[in-house]
């Protein structure tokens, strides 16, 4: 049987003392020479019992365990030989390529850490941390198409799925609000300027909103974060990012196009780049000749308001 500390997974290690109990010891290695799987681990078990601190022996029978297939205890006698100070390196190793093939990616990194902490060049410790940051980045992309894809559904469900009043139902069928998606890209305002919706349909509709986590306005909003956040990247480079902090009041805009985009709550030059023509011309009071100075003075900068893409909704 080879030495313990040849046992890396993959790998040839460097060499280690043998510990206690060199009789259970020695029969585990002639078992091994013999082929005798299952003698070699009743042997280290006993090997262990006799000395339960034998870092030789807990790393053999751990060893010999994930050979075998018995992974929770293999990871668990690891475990106990990493609590010796400080903990033996191939014991890190070992332990790391177990719990990735687990998908425990983070107890993976920890492991390798430990080691990379003290040899930052140690070869084997940072090509397993290239494989384990590999897989846990792939797992974080999985998780997040999975969130996408959930909240999509949820913003596809009919409001007729939930219980709300005769008017309120009748309201939103009127203002051709199908889904809750269409639900959130409108807010309070424009709902309670319809006929017929009142304060009681009003809370009604935001009650519902919560328990979903979602409140009217929030696609909008949604909408213009997206926006802000393609604008500077596209203009990444260009000099003209910085002008997106800025405040709208440097575009020096006349008074009624101020108090117009004071109802969108736009502050910024990118807030107001993160907006289309046809929602600033929803605005009171915002018309043909406010729209047209607002494109003339953000030209001056190099900018623009934002143009929907094919099928995308305002």
């Amino acid at each position: 049987m080879s030495d313990s500390m040849d046992m890396v997974i993959g790998a040839q290690g460097v060499q280690a003392d043998a510990q206690a109990a060199r009789d259970a010891l020695a029969e585990a290695a002639q078992a091994d020479q013999e082929g005798d799987r299952e003698g070699v681990i009743g042997a280290l078990r006993r090997a262990v019992a006799a000395d339960p601190n034998s870092q030789d022996a807990l790393f053999k029978l751990a060893y010999n365990l994930d050979l075998a297939g018995d992974e929770d205890e293999a990871i668990a006698l690891y475990e106990r030989v990493c609590d010796h100070v400080p903990p033996p390196i191939n014991a890190l190793l070992n332990l790391a390529v177990l719990l990735e093939d687990r998908g425990e990616y983070a107890r993976a990194e920890r492991s390798l850490r430990q080691i990379l902490d003290t040899n930052p060049n140690h070869p084997r410790a940072r090509l397993f941390m290239k494989d384990v940051q590999a897989s846990r980045g792939m797992v974080i992309e999985e998780e997040n198409e999975r969130d996408v894809l959930k909240r999509k559904a949820l913003l596809d469900t009919p409001v007729t799925d939930f219980e709300l009043s005769v008017r309120a139902r009748t309201c939103l069928k009127k203002m051709n609000i199908r889904t809750l998606g269409d639900l959130i890209r409108i807010n309070e305002a424009e709902l309670m300027s319809y006929k017929n919706f009142g304060e009681s349909s009003l809370e009604e509709i935001k009650r519902m909103l919560v328990q979903k986590n979602l409140k009217l306005g929030q696609g909008r909003e949604d909408a213009h974060r997206a926006a802000r956040r393609q604008i500077l990247e596209k203009l990444k480079g260009s000099g003209r990012e910085q002008a997106l902090n800025k405040p709208v009041s440097e575009l020096q805009l006349s008074v009624r196009a101020r108090k117009a985009l004071q109802l969108l709550n736009i502050q910024t030059i990118g807030d107001l780049c993160s907006h289309t023509e046809a929602e600033l011309m929803g605005i009171k009071n915002f018309g043909a000749t406010s729209l047209v100075e607002v494109r003339e003075k953000l030209g001056e900068m190099g900018l623009s308001l934002r143009h929907l893409e094919d099928g995308e909704v305002a």
